[in-house]
């Protein structure tokens, strides 16, 4: 729960920083990028919420293992490839993105089936 809080406040952080200091810098494609990695970044700190919450439940939980640790890789290959490609700085990581999107995808399934099993 402690790692989904923190990935909040950095979601609300790396927000306000492209609403502020990045808007009148990058082009509207390269803005609506960033914010795209910002709303999955933030989603994702609160499924890590959850997933913690779940494992208050059901602490020996491998699905929710799982789950927490993948969504945490999808944070930080989806949304951080997305935060460096959309500011130009870091171009090669576009491979990266579709990586970060199958361990999102893998987190929730793993975390459904923490739950049918509970």
């Amino acid at each position: 729960m402690a790692i989904g809080g923190l990935n909040a406040a950095l979601a609300v952080l790396l927000g306000a920083f492209g609403a502020h200091a990045l808007k009148l810098r990058l082009p509207v494609e390269m803005l609506a990028a960033y914010q795209t990695g910002v709303q999955y970044h933030f989603y994702h700190a609160l499924g890590l919420v959850l997933v913690g919450l779940a494992a208050v439940h059901r602490p020996g939980s491998a699905h929710l293992k799982w789950s927490g640790g993948l969504m945490l890789a999808g944070i930080v290959l989806f949304c951080g490839s997305l935060y460096g490609l959309s500011t130009g700085e870091l171009r090669w990581l576009g491979p990266v993105t579709p990586f970060g999107g199958i361990a999102f995808i893998a987190a929730w399934v793993a975390f459904v089936i923490a739950m049918l099993k509970s």
